[in-house]
């Protein structure tokens, strides 16, 4: 794929990111009282507010959660709506993650979520004859359909496919077909620039004599105030606001108003969001779909004329799923897996800088005091780090994991770091002057919840390109947050250049162990919380290490990312009352991973999930009895599977169905204590 379309693709992302980022501190609140207290909402207003700006958020993770699909399914030539419903199951962590939890018939999504659980498979588990005319055209179609529009540059009939195919989990009717719209006129963008020619291109794909009329309306409404936002909302409320229609969030208004942001916005890209995020509905859903539509329409170049819009979110984004070790990203990270999908090559690099003004999350360090570090990427090909500070080093970092202090509680913010003690991280430099002084460092928190910090080593680079490989020494169990480097200089102006930073390995060794817990008023520690997964009671235990207890089959909770390949698991089980348990391994959500279970006190098996398909690779009868402590190893190496029970070789297959993933833990209806968690590289 050529340079322009590549860039598009990643000023799709990161439109998708402002506008949600712009319109979410207002979303819920009426047309009066954003008026009221802001004017416009043409600046980031978090801040003013008293809340972070980078949170959870379900338009960025079901948007790129759901688009995980493809990949997980081999990228197959045609997605049907049953592949993107199984991985609803195998993302999405009921009652906490991605989706807005309002209850049978009042959220489609909870709803369609429910159908599936019950074995509803989709297109069924969203229908209109299964849940209703009002319930199946609410607006969630919309607002997660981005990324696969984006997986068609220029070929608008295979994106209002795919759009049509992932809409249908949970949505029908005028629901459908207006994303289905939107989703070719984004994909129809790459090369169109006219926004009336983009309507008029793509209104074959709705066939909707309501739709085709409100869409007609809003232009004509558009067209009679060309300057004047307030006055053509105010025409399109009189017609479509949400009093005209039943249900919390309708998609006609919406969508409406997603027109008019982008009829009256033209080609300003700061504009356009503006009115998308002022005009209440469903703000960060209608700024977002703005914003990713004229990212793609507009390029970078649009995005740029307000430099502030991407300097204040630095790419950031946090996808949310099950699989917790990739829920801290970045817009670069998710335009390579759109762009995995397109071209079959998948990124090497953790961070590539790979896109013109990129910097995937690297800023001044908010814990480091130093001096002045100005960050810049013009081209695309890595970050500039110029320095000017000689009497104090300048430092500057990026998430790897959550940052407690201001972690916003929506939509239940839970991941897993994606930086471990027992790591490697390679780093290709090109430094302009011989004898500067580089210093990675970690970031972590202590057992007492306190930040610390940690110098990896002080390098003093030679003039011109190096690569440097470093280890990350153990820190205990405890999650490292974030990542940084710390620069200092004896020039008056000096220069680094990153070309890219990686990690992609398993640890030499991961531990957490023994009883962990430093109180017993504090069960969920900042340690504790780089578990992800769906155990309805998961917590520090007071003798051991954890305690994981289910009502139902099927309690997952891992740690760890995709970067672990091959590594052996160690840990020490404790059974009570169980259907069956154990622990899982090469995970990727909670329905891709194997399995080792105890089952019915006297049978051992191997298993490989995959979605709603359970493989029995290995059954062995073994006897254990309740309340007593069992050693337990895995070890995957390959294709290799190999199991020890207490010292002894008790299990071995081949299995290449899953190179990669994290580990943790499985209970099927009842209740199993771990003590000691380790991985440690094959």
């Amino acid at each position: 794929m050529d340079t322009v379309l590549r860039n598009k693709i990643y000023a799709g992302v990161l439109g998708k990111i402002i506008g949600v980022y712009l319109g979410r501190p207002v979303e819920g609140w009426s047309y009066k009282a954003i008026q009221d207290r802001f004017g416009e909402v043409d600046r980031y207003v978090a801040g003013e507010l008293g809340i972070p700006l980078i949170v959870a958020d379900d338009d960025i993770s079901g948007t790129f959660g759901f688009f995980r699909s493809v990949a997980d399914h081999d990228f197959p030539e045609q997605l049907s709506s049953r592949m993107v419903g199984e991985s609803w199951l195998n993302y999405i962590i009921e009652d906490k993650t991605i989706l807005w939890w309002g209850g049978l018939g009042r959220s489609t999504e909870h709803t369609a979520y429910l159908r599936l659980k019950e074995g509803i498979q989709s297109p069924e588990s969203g229908s209109m004859k299964l849940n209703g005319k009002t319930l199946s055209e609410q607006i969630g179609a919309q607002i997660f359909i981005d990324a696969f529009a984006m997986m068609y540059p220029n070929d608008p009939e295979k994106a209002s496919q795919y759009v049509t195919e992932a809409a249908r989990v949970s949505h029908d009717g005028l629901a459908v077909e207006a994303a289905a719209f939107l989703g070719a006129m984004e994909a129809d963008a790459f090369s169109v620039r006219d926004i009336d020619q983009l309507i008029d291109r793509n209104l074959r794909f709705v066939t909707s004599p309501y739709l085709l009329k409100v869409i007609d309306d809003v232009r004509s409404i558009c067209s009679k105030h060309p300057g004047n936002w307030r006055e053509a909302r105010k025409d399109i409320d009189a017609l479509y606001g949400y009093d005209k229609f039943s249900g919390p969030c309708h998609i006609i208004p919406n969508h409406a108003m997603v027109l008019a942001s982008l009829l009256l916005g033209g080609d300003d890209f700061h504009r356009s969001i503006t009115i998308a995020s002022s005009a209440a509905w469903d703000t960060d859903c209608n700024a977002g779909n703005v914003g990713c539509l004229n990212g793609i329409r507009l390029g970078l170049e649009g995005i740029n004329e307000k430099p502030f819009l991407r300097e204040e979110v630095a790419d950031r984004m946090l996808v949310v799923t099950a699989d917790g070790g990739s829920c801290v990203t970045d817009a670069v990270s998710q335009s390579e897996m759109i762009l995995q999908a397109i071209e079959g090559k998948k990124q090497d690099a953790r961070f590539s800088f790979s896109f013109p003004g990129s910097s995937q999350g690297f800023t001044a360090c908010p814990y480091v005091e130093g001096g002045l570090a100005t960050i810049s990427n013009e081209k695309g090909e890595g970050l500039d780090i110029a320095v000017s500070s000689t009497q104090c080093p300048a430092a500057i970092s990026t998430p790897t994991f959550l940052d407690f202090n201001e972690l916003a509680k929506n939509f239940s913010t839970i991941a897993s770091p994606t930086l471990y003690e027992g790591q490697e991280i390679t780093l290709k430099l090109v430094c302009a002057h011989e004898g500067l002084l580089v210093t990675p460092y970690v970031l972590f928190y202590s057992r007492e919840q306190q930040v610390e910090s940690l110098d990896l080593q002080r390098l003093q680079l030679v003039k011109g390109y190096q690569q440097i490989v470093i280890e990350v020494p153990s820190l205990k169990g405890m999650p490292i947050f974030r990542f940084g480097l710390r620069i200092e200089t004896t020039q008056k102006n000096d220069s680094l250049v990153v070309k890219s930073i990686s990690w992609s390995n398993t640890p030499k060794r991961f531990a957490q162990e023994g009883m962990m817990l430093a109180s017993i008023w504090e069960t969920r520690p900042y340690w504790f919380q780089s578990w992800v997964g769906s155990a309805k009671q998961f917590a520090a235990d007071f003798l051991h290490t954890y305690c994981i207890s289910h009502p139902e089959k099927g309690g997952v909770v891992t740690i760890g990312t995709q970067d672990w390949t091959d590594y052996r698991l160690t840990t020490n089980l404790l059974f009570s009352l169980h259907e069956s348990a154990g622990v899982v391994f090469r995970s990727k959500g909670l329905q891709i991973h194997y399995a080792l279970k105890f089952e019915g006190a006297s049978t051992l098996s191997l298993v490989y999930q995959n979605h709603g398909n359970c493989t029995l690779l290995k059954e062995v009868p073994f006897s254990y009895e309740q309340d007593t402590l069992y050693n337990v190893v895995v070890e995957a190496d390959g294709s290799d599977l190999s199991v020890w029970i207490d010292g002894k070789l008790t299990m071995e297959c081949s299995d290449g169905s899953l190179q990669c993933g994290g580990a943790g833990y499985i209970v099927d209806e009842g209740t199993m204590v771990a003590r000691d968690f380790i991985i440690e590289r094959c």
